[in-house]
C-alpha cells in the first residue's frame, strides 16, 4: 500500500486539498493549504475545526498505513485544539505502538506561523490479512493491495 496514491485517490482528501509530504516506517507529514472555503467564520481567516480534524486523521492514517502497509480505518481520534488556526496547516504523525489489532498514532498540527493549533491521538485498525474475510471491506475496494 502506497499512502502517495492513497492520498491522490482519496476524494475527501482531494476536496480538501491535503498534499501528503511524506509517509515512511510509521511517519507521515502533510499539509493543507488555507483558502476561504475552508474558514469557520466569514469575517476573519480561522479554519474551522473540522478542518483540522480531518488533516490530523488523514496524516495519522498515512503514518500507520506506512508501517502496517494495509488500509487502518479509524477506531477512534481525540484532539485537543490549542490555537486557532489562521493559515496554511501542517500536520506530522507518528505511529507510537502498533499493535495485532490496533496501532496509536500521535499527531501534531502547526499553522504557517508555526503555532501549535492542535495536538491529537489516533486509533487504527490493523492486523487484517490479504486472506481474511474482512479484506472486502469497503476501505479495501478499489485499492490494489500488491502497490
Amino acid at each position: 500500500m502506497d499512502p502517495f496514491t492513497i492520498t491522490d485517490s482519496n476524494p475527501f482528501a482531494q476536496l480538501l486539498g491535503i498534499e501528503l509530504i511524506e509517509a515512511e516506517e510509521g511517519y507521515a507529514e502533510a499539509r493543507l493549504p488555507f483558502r476561504d472555503e475552508l474558514s469557520s467564520n466569514p469575517h476573519t481567516e480561522i479554519a474551522h475545526g473540522g478542518v483540522t480534524y480531518a488533516l490530523a486523521d488523514h496524516v495519522g492514517g498515512m503514518a500507520i498505513v506506512s508501517a502496517a502497509e494495509e488500509i487502518c480505518p479509524t477506531v477512534d481520534m481525540r484532539i485537543d485544539y490549542l490555537a486557532p488556526a489562521r493559515s496554511d496547516l501542517q500536520a506530522i504523525a507518528t505511529v507510537v505502538r502498533n499493535g495485532g489489532q490496533v496501532a496509536t498514532v500521535d499527531i501534531d498540527v502547526h499553522d504557517g506561523d508555526d503555532t501549535h493549533v492542535a495536538t491529537a491521538r489516533g486509533v487504527y485498525k490493523v492486523g487484517r490479512s490479504s486472506t481474511d474475510s474482512t479484506d472486502e471491506s469497503p476501505w479495501s475496494k478499489g485499492h490494489d493491495e500488491r502497490e
